[in-house]
């Protein structure tokens, strides 16, 4: 358990993370990556060499040192990494190679001088605690989705059993399990885990289910990205080809409210909300659905949406182009700014929102709402990748 000293330590270190923390994280990964190669299917390379994992972990551990002595006030960070680590089924040994690495980077970039044993201990007393806490609650998710109807622990077969081009660039994927049994249900929002041997080695990824749980398969959808391994791996797949499946996580949840609801994508963004639409439409709530595309060419779902705004009175689609053709029907050209959010929010503001697409949009997106006066409280939002600051 932390002492009172070690608490004091870790927050004195504070000043050091907000301006060291990226530079310590990307040695950190650095070193246990090219040391511990079994880790290495559990991050996305693409994402170390974007910066974005180190960025992410820099921003985590920033957070944990700042509300030490008040975890609490992390909020939905717990939960967020939680989710994530059950998707990808990270173990409770792997906290030790993570645990020796981190110290092991503290010394090393900050130095003797600044990092004395002191230092060092107070931060492996802190990192057992957190580890102690992520460990248990993983546990428990392990042992509740094995005992869930249609749960199961691990990895478990799933064939393609068919395969749809959604747009220029996204495909949906329907996997039923290979031993014909049922599976777990999963909430609107949630995402599943994959497990894929590309070119010998081995990538963990997380995506979107993109349809309603029921009972029997999922669905995912996928953008192919340039040079994306798994991305186009997946869009190579013929029906009949297997893929090994863990079970569905995720904190993005549609939350059962009265409120105005208003679902917010751009790009692939609009897979998660695409179930919690489904939900939302079995209540009376008023929906507003805004998807950013860059044209219609990329714009995943659309005759779906507008079937379903056809049939539901309380359904309101607008969508927003970059590009424009002749006669396309869309609600604004260019770029989902703060002016029409305030046109399109409902007027008294009390609305839940929830928001996804890539990160420069979501910290647009974030600051408007903010700035046109939706309670943070009644916005939720959720990464593709490694959930980074959206200051």
């Amino acid at each position: 358990m932390l002492s009172d000293s070690q608490k004091q330590i870790i927050q004195a270190t504070v000043p050091l993370l907000e301006t060291g923390g990226e530079a310590l994280t990307t040695h950190f990964y650095q070193m246990m990556l090219s040391e511990y190669p079994e880790v290495r299917p559990l991050f996305n390379q693409a994402h170390q060499q974007s910066g974005a994992q180190p960025r992410a972990l820099a921003h985590s551990v920033l957070m944990y040192a700042k509300h030490i002595d008040k975890l609490e006030n992390l909020g939905d960070l717990p939960a967020q990494i939680i989710n994530k680590h059950v998707a990808l089924q990270v173990q409770p040994d792997q906290y030790q190679i993570v645990g020796t690495c981190l110290l092991r980077a503290i010394r090393e970039v900050l130095g003797a001088e600044i990092a004395t044993d002191a230092v060092i201990d107070a931060w492996a007393a802190a990192y057992t605690q957190l580890a102690d806490i992520l460990i248990a609650a993983e546990a428990k998710a392990y042992d509740d989705i094995a005992h869930a109807e249609g749960g199961w622990r691990g990895a478990r077969n799933f064939k393609l059993v068919q395969k749809v081009a959604e747009s220029a660039e996204i495909s949906s994927f329907y996997l039923e399990p290979v031993d014909g049994k049922a599976v777990i249900a999963h909430q609107p929002g949630q995402y599943i885990g994959l497990r894929a041997i590309v070119d010998g080695t081995e990538q963990r990824r997380n995506y979107s289910l993109s349809a309603p749980s029921n009972g029997r398969s999922y669905r995912i959808s996928v953008k192919r990205e340039p040079g994306g391994k798994v991305s186009n791996y997946l869009h190579d797949l013929q029906v009949g080809d297997t893929l090994e499946l863990f079970a569905p996580a995720g904190h993005f949840t549609l939350q059962v409210s009265q409120r105005p609801l208003v679902l917010i994508s751009g790009g692939v963004g609009i897979t998660p909300t695409l179930p919690m639409l489904e939900a939302a439409l079995q209540t009376d709530r008023p929906i507003t659905f805004i998807h950013c595309a860059r044209d219609s060419a990329v714009h995943a779902f659309r005759p779906q949406i507008d079937a379903l705004a056809q049939a539901h009175s309380q359904l309101q689609p607008l969508y927003v182009y970059d590009q424009v053709a002749d006669g396309e029907a869309v609600a604004a050209q260019g770029h989902l700014t703060e002016d029409l959010l305030g046109q399109w929010l409902p007027a008294s503001r009390d609305a839940d929102v929830y928001f996804l697409g890539p990160k420069p949009f979501m910290r647009s997106v974030k600051a408007s709402l903010r700035k046109l006066g939706v309670p943070d409280a009644q916005v939720r939002y959720e990464f593709f990748g490694p959930a980074e600051a959206l200051a």
